[in-house]
Order: structure tokens, then sequence, then C-alpha cells
């Protein structure tokens, strides 16, 4: 369901029903016991000081038996009143770091997964929240149990109130004293909230340099350039700024929880005063005087324990907002399976661009522009030109990691917007310029690439060979079973090593519509790289004949694509020429020009 167009107090009620629906859906008796606990420390708040003014009124009438069984409840009282708390807080983090770190992590993880493209990974407000939410995921789940908590406290001090109202009803003006420090602190939390926001830029900015100086890979070229200095100096200035506005923040907060509590001091003084004149005055006995300040005293210590919660509940304000503005834009982003048309099993005709273009977003440079082209089924298809030409963004447009900001892509005369994208994705192979390093076993680094078979040996073997890798799993301490990346205890590789394997990755799914090698070979040798294109093209016409694959290989290496069906030459966003290469030579164009530059440059290194 979507949120949008509920009150800020309708938000808050929306997500305190679905974090403690999770907690008491996995784990009803921990979420049971916890607030049977917290229900037992309310009992005992009150029946504390009845037990007490009993005691002294018993023993006043000397009535011994029933003094001393007021006398024993009360210690029980007592003794529960000091320990529910502790047991109920144990209780309650059991829940919210169980639920939290599992159920909603996984909700926001899935979220992020779910949309239909990769834009918004590229969107600075959603990553901004994302950044506001990394690891707080129980804060969330906390925030439904300090509204629970919050209600109870409400129950709480009306019991007291009750009780002292007994004594004098001029007495009940301290729960309006009582809701002073609460009052204060909202304005102060407010101010925390807004500078938490205003620096959760700076914030993920200071973390990315941290981790560039710090990481393996970054860290040799930031030894070797020598900009470690700059980079702490950097880092170490965006946190200050964010500590100190924060900081500042924090000090306005504190003076309005100071006034509030030197409010409910002063009232508090005053209704101690107060019960001192009646009881001089003989209106009412020793035991009410007890009672009076016996829960006056736990009054106080109550307010503070609802000034605590409650100030949970108005800092949960930095990730109620990034929560629900990330489920509602996974809601609204993303079209039911229902509602999109199934993708074909094979292709019959061919893939096309029509007028094709596509903006990231904060700019104002088409990436790819006025792109009008026929992939043709079975064909094999090269994209070069130079960096920044608009190559792999054309790439991820056939992939609907974007949605084109002009024109269409279709398939076999259907729009691509209109098919289901993870059936879409689930006909896709390959890999790409960022391909993933999985620090896990290298079986599952391959097997990943086709889940259902990702324990099927004969076919990782054969995904090995096809991508020139079988000389690495060879060398392999423990072969496929050996762990992999630093960080989860195995083995690191280098990073042609680490596209090898991204690439036997890409061969696992035998039959996909699209084979998409993004820059393949940019981390391998010459040998390597002529090997590999070899086994590719293979497979690229094998793929052809059995169901019409289209096959998209981009490189800046002009002389790895001689041998593709379709060459095209993209330039500033634009597809400057397309043909055969021996068409594109002849022509003495684009292609040819920086053909001959790239030979020459390869010669002259070799």
């Amino acid at each position: 369901m979507t949120t949008k167009g509920l009150s800020v107090l309708g938000n808050y009620a929306w997500l305190w029903r679905r974090m403690l629906g999770m907690c008491w859906r996995r784990h009803p008796v921990l979420s049971s016991a916890t607030l049977a606990v917290r229900l037992i420390g309310v009992a005992a708040f009150v029946g504390s000081g009845l037990g007490m003014r009993a005691v002294i009124a018993d023993s006043q009438l000397g009535v011994l038996g029933d003094a001393v069984a007021a006398a024993v409840a009360t210690a029980v009282a007592y003794a529960a009143n000091s320990v529910v708390g502790l047991i109920a807080m144990n209780l309650r983090m059991q829940v919210v770091e169980r639920v939290g770190l599992i159920a909603v992590d996984g909700e926001i993880l899935g979220d992020i997964a779910r949309v239909d493209s990769i834009d918004h990974l590229e969107l600075p407000e959603f990553l901004d929240r994302v950044e506001l939410l990394r690891g707080a995921s129980a804060r969330l789940v906390d925030v439904a149990w300090a509204g629970l908590e919050a209600v109870l406290n409400v129950l709480q001090l009306a019991l007291a109130m009750l009780v002292l109202g007994t004594v004098s009803p001029w007495l009940l003006l301290l729960l309006v004293i009582g809701a002073v420090p609460l009052w204060f602190d909202g304005r102060g939390r407010a101010v925390t909230v807004r500078a938490e926001k205003a620096t959760s830029e700076d914030l993920r900015l200071q973390r990315h340099l941290f981790e560039t100086a710090t990481r393996p890979g970054t860290h040799k070229e930031v030894r070797v350039a020598g900009v470690g200095e700059q980079l702490v100096e950097r880092q170490v200035a965006l946190r200050e700024s964010v500590q100190v506005r924060r900081f500042r923040a924090r000090m306005v907060a504190a003076c309005w929880q100071a006034g509030g509590w030197l409010v409910f001091t002063a009232g508090f003084a005053g209704g101690l005063a107060y019960l001192i004149a009646l009881a001089v005055d003989g209106r009412i006995g020793a035991g009410d005087v007890v009672l009076a300040v016996t829960v006056a005293s736990n009054l106080r210590n109550a307010i503070a324990a609802a000034v605590t919660r409650s100030t949970d509940v108005a800092r949960s304000g930095t990730l109620l907002e990034p929560y629900l503005w990330l489920r509602d834009y996974a809601e609204t982003h993303t079209v039911p399976t229902g509602d999109r048309k199934d993708v074909p099993s094979r292709l019959t005709n061919d893939i096309r661009l029509e007028g094709l273009g596509f903006t990231y977003a904060g700019s104002n440079r088409p990436a790819v522009r006025d792109a009008d082209l026929v992939l043709p089924a079975g064909s094999v298809i090269a994209i070069v030109g130079e960096y920044g030409s608009g190559k792999t963004t054309l790439a991820k447009l056939l992939c609907k990691f974007h949605e084109p900001t002009a024109g269409r892509i279709t398939i076999d005369g259907a729009d691509l917007a209109d098919l289901d994208t993870d059936r879409w994705w689930g006909s896709i192979s390959g890999t790409f310029q960022d391909f993933g390093r999985y620090h896990t076993t290298v079986r599952d680094g391959i097997g990943f690439g086709d889940l259902d078979h990702r324990d099927d040996d004969e076919r990782i073997a054969r995904a090995v060979e096809e991508a020139d890798a079988s000389a690495l799993i060879t060398r392999m301490p423990q072969g496929l079973d050996t762990p992999l990346g630093v960080d989860a205890g195995g083995i690191d590789l280098s990073e042609g090593q680490w596209q090898k394997l991204a690439l036997a990755r890409s061969c696992m799914r035998r039959e996909p519509l699209l084979f998409l090698l993004d820059e393949p070979t940019a981390s391998l040798d010459a040998p390597s790289e002529q090997a590999i294109f070899e086994h590719f093209m293979r497979r690229a016409r094998d793929g052809a004949a059995r169901n019409g694959a289209v096959t998209v290989v981009i490189s800046h290496r002009f002389s790895t694509v001689s041998e593709a069906d379709l060459i095209i030459v993209m330039a500033d966003g634009r597809i400057a020429e397309h043909g055969t290469h021996t068409e594109l030579l002849a022509s003495g164009s684009l292609y040819a020009q920086l053909y001959d530059i790239t030979r020459t440059s390869y010669s002259a290194t070799h």
C-alpha cells in the first residue's frame, strides 16, 4: 500500500501497526512476554504507593496482620517496579533486533531490488534516504515499541493521577506540569531532526572518502598519487562539519529540555509544599502523605521514562520519512507482474530502437539521443566508440535498467516497457564493466549466473571453459569450493581473475534472448582476450540458431569486433554510423579513423 495522503499521525500509526504486526507474527511468545512484563510494571508503579498507605493505616489501627500483609505486598510491588523495567527492555531489544535485522532489512533491500529500473540508484534523494536508513532497521522497529510504551506510560500516569486525586484534586495539576517537559522536548527534537536530514549528504560523502582511503583496490592509487593526506583532510573536514552542525542542534535541543525540567521541578516542589500544608492542618492523614509523596516521586521517574520514549518516537522522524518515501517509491515504480506482457521464448524478427533517447537525472545533456536502428534476430552486434560516447548507456537501455526519456525499444514488435521486467532480466545474460565480486565460494560466484543451476557442476564446468577460466580454477586451493574475498576470510583475486569469473557467470544461462558483453576483456591480456572472443562468437552463433538470440558486444578495442554482423559507432550519444567491418572501413569515415588509430597504437605497444 502507499502512504501518500496520510497525515503525520496517520503515517506513525501505519508504521506502528506494520512493525508491531511483524513482531507478533514472527515472535509471538517473546512479544507477548514483553508486553506482559511491561503491564506488570504499570501495576507495580501504583501498587507500591497504595501499599505504603495501607501499611501506615493498618499500623495506626493496630491491625498487625493486615499491616504485615500490606508490607509484603508493598515490598513485592517495589521489587517489581525496580526490575521489570530492565527485564522488559531486554525482552524488547531481543524482539527489535530479530525483526529489524532480518525482516525489515530484507524488506528495504527488497524494495530497492523490485523497482523496474535502476534509475533510483543514481538519484541523490534516493541515496540520501538509503544513507539515513543504513543500519537503522532495528530503530524502526523500536519506534513502534516506543509508541506502544508511550500508551502504557499514559496509562501509568492516568492511574497515578487517579490515586493522587483521592488525596486532593489540586494534585492533578501535576499531570499538566508533567506534560510540559514533553512539549519542550518535542520542540528540541524538531531541531535535531532537521539537522540530521540536512547533513546526511555530507556524511555519505565522508564515508565514501574514508572507504576510498582504506580499501585495498583504491588505496594503491592513493599511495602512488600521494593524495592520502588530502583525502584525510577532506573527510575530516566533512566529518567535523557534520559533527558541529549536529552538536549545535543537540545543544539547542538540550536547552529546550532543560527548560521543561525546570518547570516540572518547580511544580513538583509546589506540590510537596501543598501536601505538607494539608498534613499540618489535619485534613489528610500520614498514610495519605506517604501515598502522595511515593506516587509523586515515582511520577517524576515515570515522566522521565515517558519523555525518553517520546523522544525516541520524535527521533524516528529522521527514519519515518525516508522509510515511507522508499516504500512509496517502490510501490509507484513497480508494475504488478499480471499487468505486463510475457517475454517471448525466442526472437523471430528483431530488436528495434525507435527515436531512442535518455538523459540522466541532474544532467541537461542526453547520454543517448535520436537512436534508430534494427538489431536482427540471431545477429552479433558490436558497439564501439570513444569513452563517454553513450555505449554503456545504450546497453543499459537494452537491459531495461533505465526507462527511456524519449522513443522506445521493441522486442519482436512489443514495446519493451510493456514486457514483464523480471522475466526480461531473466532472459538476459552477460557481464558488465562494473562486474560483481561476490565474496562467496567460487562455485556460487559462477553459479549465481543461473540460480536454477547453481549446483550443476557440469554446467559450471562448461561456463568456465567458455570463459577461458579453466587454468584459474585449477590453481584455486580448494577448486570450486575455494572461498573468495578477504572480508569473508577467503583469498583475493586480481582484477583480471575477478573478470574471468564474471565471464564464466555470464555463460551459465544457456538460452538468453540477449547476451550482452560490456568491455568483457578490459582487464585481460591479449591471448585471453582472443580465446574468449572465439568462445563467445561460437556461443553467439549457437544461440542464434537455437532461439534467435542477439549478442551485443561493447568494446573500445576495434580489433575484437571485426567479425560482428553489424557494428554501431557511437559519438556524442548518437549512432554516428553503422555497417559491417568491411563497409565501414571502405567508407573511410569515423570507424575507419578510430580503427586505424587503435591498430597503430596496439602495434606500437606490442
